[in-house]
């Protein structure tokens, strides 16, 4: 069995890591670069780094700040944020990240999943599905509705029918964020996991709503996933990476070694 993946997650505005509650109060919590050093230093399995409001702005990501963090990390390393052309991610894996993530862009144009997959490769090419519960319809049978552009927009589209239509095209993952959890720190929402993460044949990792160690290992166990993203867990200090391995090691869930 593989192990599970622990991966901090960077929301970047402005060339500062912010953390905001369902999508909105962000504040200022410090700098990507350091931040990412110090997760990897911790034993962090991989980074994720989005430009949170790349989209909204329609402004190109921050490659700067993208390739100044990769060269301080020596694990796998998403980034997201803005990406919308094949160049766009070009440029985002020339500047050092193992893999990019297409999130508004993808809804808006999907053959952007098919065409980075076959340019980089399926490995390369991280669906981000930002999802909000919503009445069950007839145009959103499984009751979970996308969300584009860092949650402002409703698409009424169904989450389950997108994320088995990108594997189809092409994606080799999904980072699913619940904006119901995100930063609640409440725990991961575990139906829409679950839901998602027994559709597909592609790894899904958990986001939105860690707020201890038991959270991760109900949703690496119940809902399924293959990875979980942590934010305000780690960033505020309440928790280190190693706590959060040692903690699901003890309760039986493969990690990786921590140091």
């Amino acid at each position: 069995m593989l192990s599970k993946r622990i991966i901090p997650c960077l929301d970047v505005r402005d060339g500062r890591t912010t953390k905001g509650i369902k999508f909105r109060d962000n504040i200022d919590i410090g700098d990507p670069v350091e931040m990412g050093r110090f997760y990897y230093e911790q034993g962090a399995d991989e980074i994720v780094f989005y430009d949170i409001t790349a989209s909204s702005d329609r402004r190109p990501i921050m490659l700067d700040v993208v390739r100044k963090v990769a060269e301080t990390i020596f694990i796998p390393f998403s980034v997201g944020g803005g990406i919308r052309t094949l160049e766009d991610m070009r440029d985002v894996l020339l500047a050092g990240a193992e893999k990019v993530s297409v999130n508004s862009a993808a809804v808006l144009n999907p053959d952007i999943i098919s065409r980075g997959a076959e340019a980089f490769g399926n490995q390369c090419i991280v669906l981000g599905m930002d999802v909000k519960k919503v009445a069950v319809s007839e145009t959103i049978p499984s009751g979970y509705e996308i969300v584009i552009n860092g949650g402002r927009k409703h698409m009424g589209m169904d989450a389950l029918w997108w994320a088995r239509e990108a594997e189809r095209l092409g994606a080799g993952e999904i980072c699913l964020n619940s904006i119901d959890a995100d930063g609640t720190k409440n725990g991961y929402e575990l139906e829409l996991t679950r839901l998602i993460s027994t559709a597909v044949g592609i790894p899904v990792i958990a986001s939105g709503g860690a707020g201890e160690p038991r959270h991760l290992l109900d949703v690496l166990d119940r809902g399924c996933a293959d990875a979980a993203l942590v934010a305000s867990m780690v960033h505020f200090g309440t928790y280190s990476i190693g706590q959060i391995k040692d903690f699901l090691s003890q309760n039986g869930v493969g990690v990786r070694g921590s140091w």
